[in-house]
């Protein structure tokens, strides 16, 4: 059998997918392809695949395309068009982003689509009605099966929670300063609407450039390092990362002692290991919804000038926001014995081959 995984999302989402993608490659009876315009995103593919388990096909890029890198890549519609035959050869085409249900719109389009839903947050932006044209959504955990159940997007059987498969490929913990004081990872999600950064960025580099004590790492998401300008400070105790492999591969949220962000799914991630959390609401929103249940699981500041004390008293007050952390994880992230590679190989496996 062909399973094919589309990689025409950015770098962040290939270590969602990839640790599933080598489990069934090393199956038989299963032929396992990735399909990428981007030649930066397959050598990253062939990184973590010394043995050549997957067959690598370069897809055409549109024209206007962007340089080839591992965080911009091609109109993903243009793409699914301009490739459209090749892609839809394969039964069963596994995705982490949602643009490829826009092959639903093609008549005579036959293809099965599973969803791997990359991240655990809580944003309301991760829901989106184009969830429901898969036939398949693998979830970290009971949290976001739950949620896509009561939002209309999934039916109960088809939608199964698989883990998070990108803590197969996460990265050592490293040293990323001479001295050993303490590390703050700063976090902007890319959502206009919510990004402590978009509207408060001067007012948050100021107070992060006047921090004593710490050591800061400020690590946009990609897609917000993509759409603002540079982030530039002569700060000696800040390293700026616009997107590289460190930022993406959890060398900083395993590398931090504190975590200071917004709405980024990435705290989950950090909290595999609890440790103290702040989180901003610079705009003072109501935050009790559930978009901002992780929220719950530090303290909460209003101004950058509160940063300073709400770091002092970290480390006092993480008892007291530890047993959430804890359940907040286990409802977020289903960590099972068993590998989520395994567990998401075997449910693509047997619904690809029950429909073969």
């Amino acid at each position: 059998m062909d399973i094919a995984f589309l990689a025409i999302a950015e770098a962040q989402q290939l270590y969602h997918w990839l640790p599933a993608a080598l489990e069934l490659a090393r199956r038989p009876d299963l032929r396992v392809s990735v399909l990428s315009p981007s030649d930066a995103i397959l050598d990253l593919v062939a990184g973590y695949d010394p043995d050549g388990l997957l067959l690598r096909k370069r897809l055409k890029r549109p024209p206007f395309s962007p340089p080839d890198s591992l965080f911009r890549q091609p109109s993903r519609l243009a793409t699914l068009l301009l490739n459209y035959r090749a892609i839809a050869r394969f039964p069963a085409i596994v995705t982490t982003e949602i643009s490829t249900a826009w092959l639903r719109r093609v008549p005579g389009f036959a293809s099965r689509l599973i969803l791997i839903k990359h991240g655990a947050g809580d944003r309301e932006g991760g829901y989106k009605s184009r969830h429901a044209d898969f036939d398949l959504t693998l979830v970290a955990g009971k949290k976001d099966r739950r949620r896509m159940i009561e939002r209309g997007l999934c039916a109960p059987d088809s939608v199964a929670v698989g883990g998070y498969a990108k803590f197969e490929l996460m990265a050592q913990r490293q040293r990323f300063f001479p001295d050993d004081a303490p590390v703050l990872l700063y976090n902007p999600h890319f959502d206009a609407e919510l990004s402590s950064w978009v509207r408060h960025g001067p007012e948050v580099l100021a107070a992060l450039e006047s921090l004593e004590g710490w050591n800061v790492i400020v690590a946009p998401h990609t897609k917000l390092a993509a759409r603002v300008p540079p982030i530039a400070t002569a700060a000696p105790h800040i390293r700026v990362d616009m997107g590289s492999r460190h930022s993406i591969d959890m060398s900083y949220t395993v590398s931090a002692d504190a975590y200071l962000g917004d709405v980024s799914s990435q705290v989950y991630e950090f909290l595999l290991r609890p440790r103290p959390c702040i989180f901003l609401n610079l705009d003072r929103r109501d935050a009790g919804g559930e978009a901002f249940a992780h929220w719950r699981l530090g303290q909460v500041i209003e101004d950058m000038s509160d940063l300073p004390a709400a770091l002092a008293r970290a480390s006092d007050v993480q008892p007291a926001y530890e047993a959430a952390q804890l359940a907040a994880m286990r409802d977020s992230i289903d960590q099972s014995p068993i590998p989520a590679s395994r567990r998401q190989a075997d449910i693509i496996e047997t619904f690809a081959k029950a429909r073969s």
